[in-house]
């Protein structure tokens, strides 16, 4: 039976049939907001530019647009033109206003979405829990106590919480992914490229745009709008590409599992639980045998989950200036602090050996995946974090981890991957499936979600968070 049309289909339809105002719409995602501060998604407030926007498209009498009227936060690391870009950082504080929107901000609004405010993140996006020394902790809603994950905290718990439609996000080293399976999402890493990237980011080619939702439906509705090359990006491929990417049919393809692709320990043994149930639920689900493969097989010489650290610690440096880190490092939040200090002991010859070693990890992947194999593998290798970034009540905050993750290699090896929710963990947060395609496969990816989502449908909001289309109802 082919699943419904997702909520922010139905929302935007209804919007632009003229069924459902777009001023009530918005107007009900800035009460929402309000009413869950405490969850503390916001960076900045844009509520009456947002109102504004809404009344002039009921007035206009149509809403043209995949995502007409729908309540969008753009998070604080993207420019959006007339306010600022301040990253979560009290050094940023006093940034100028955007003079430009940014290549998703401007795809998003473009079709239609109407902005409400900013969301939060950790500084410089650097960390998988949303803490910063300008905006605070963001929580979790499933459980405010623990962490959303990072970096797009605030935008995977707005829309968990069902307070906006829409909020961007980006992965340099899985922030779509850990939010989307922390907070019970799907969400999609697509293929570096994919979508365009100007200016150069922070993490030259390791990070990516890309789309997260409450259904497989409103995941492929976002990407469609947010995929596509832009004058600039050397690794976007031209537009007509997109639609000759693989898509999941009856051929023959080869499914690997591994509980980690680096060899960092063995999982938490709830986590291992989880996985291997949700394993043996997909391989059941697609009638496929299972090649488990063990973490110390996929890479021989050398780890790109340490090497991660390396080339963007390195690059980040390089992007806020040496001395400019230097002057303002007493102002950073302390995981920050450890981060760009690692990146200013990192010499040319060690950034470079680990640009150099990229090459061996993805033809490790690249012939592992052939042309049509899945690689299963766990979102996040922990039961989750407290919200401030401590893993226990006893620790001190500081940076996560690398043990805890388990998403930096394919911003690596640029591989396309989905995190879909297929079950829970004893922390009562939700568990995502990592699946890692080919290059390119991103829509083989949008049809694997749909098929998941059909056979073990999820909650699309967190427990006492009605979903944002919820308001044709009049609820």
């Amino acid at each position: 039976m082919p699943l419904a049309p997702g909520p922010l289909t139905r929302l935007s339809q209804a919007v632009r049939n003229g069924q459902l105002r777009a001023s009530t719409l918005v107007q009900a995602s800035i009460e929402r907001l309000e009413a869950a501060s405490s969850l503390n998604v916001l960076a900045e407030k844009a509520y009456d530019d947002a109102l504004e926007r809404a009344a002039h498209l009921d007035q206009a009498g149509s809403a043209p647009g995949t995502l007409a009227g729908l309540p969008t936060l753009i998070k604080d690391l993207e420019d959006w033109r007339g306010h600022p870009t301040r990253k979560g950082s009290l050094a940023l504080a006093d940034s100028p206003n955007a003079a430009h929107n940014g290549v998703v901000p401007a795809r998003l609004l473009d079709a239609g979405a109407i902005v409400v405010g900013k969301s939060t993140l950790p500084e410089f996006a650097i960390e998988g829990y949303t803490a910063n020394r300008l905006t605070g902790v963001t929580r979790n809603p499933w459980n405010p106590d623990l962490s959303p994950g990072g970096s797009n905290g605030g935008s995977a718990a707005a829309v968990s919480a069902g307070l906006v439609g829409v909020a961007t996000a980006t992965d340099g080293g899985g922030s779509i992914r850990i939010p989307a399976s922390l907070c019970g999402l799907v969400g999609l890493k697509p293929t570096n490229g994919m979508v365009g990237r100007w200016p150069a980011p922070d993490w030259i080619d390791y990070s990516t745009d890309g789309p997260f939702a409450t259904s497989s439906d409103d995941l492929r509705l976002l990407y469609g709008v947010v995929c596509g090359p832009v004058a600039g990006d050397p690794t976007a491929p031209p537009a007509g590409f997109v639609e000759q990417m693989a898509r999941l049919d009856d051929r023959p393809f080869t499914l690997y599992a591994a509980e980690r692709t680096s060899p960092l320990g063995p999982l938490p043994v709830d986590v291992r639980r989880a996985f291997h149930e949700a394993v043996e639920a997909f391989a059941a689900l697609v009638a496929r045998e299972v090649d488990w493969r063990e973490p110390e097989g996929f890479f021989v010489d050398g780890d790109p989950d340490l090497d991660w650290f390396v080339v963007t610690s390195g690059e980040h440096v390089n992007s806020l200036g040496r001395a400019w880190v230097h002057e303002h490092m007493d102002q950073f939040h302390v995981a920050t602090q450890g981060y760009l200090t690692t990146g200013l002991e990192v010499d040319v010859d060690r950034y470079l050996d680990a640009r150099r070693r990229r090459f061996l990890y993805v033809r490790a992947m690249d012939e592992l995946l052939g042309e049509s194999g899945l690689l299963l593998t766990p979102t996040v290798a922990s039961a989750g974090w407290l919200a401030d970034g401590r893993l226990d009540a006893g620790a001190e905050v500081h940076g996560l981890p690398p043990e805890v993750y388990s998403t930096a290699m394919q911003n690596v090896t640029g591989h396309p991957a989905l995190s879909v929710p297929m079950g829970f963990v004893t922390s009562g947060l939700p568990f995502g499936l990592q699946i890692t395609a080919p290059h390119y496969h991103d829509r083989r990816l949008l049809d694997v979600a749909a098929l998941v989502e059909a056979a073990h449908p999820w909650a699309r909001t967190a427990p006492g968070y009605p979903g944002l289309d919820t308001v044709l109802d009049g609820r």
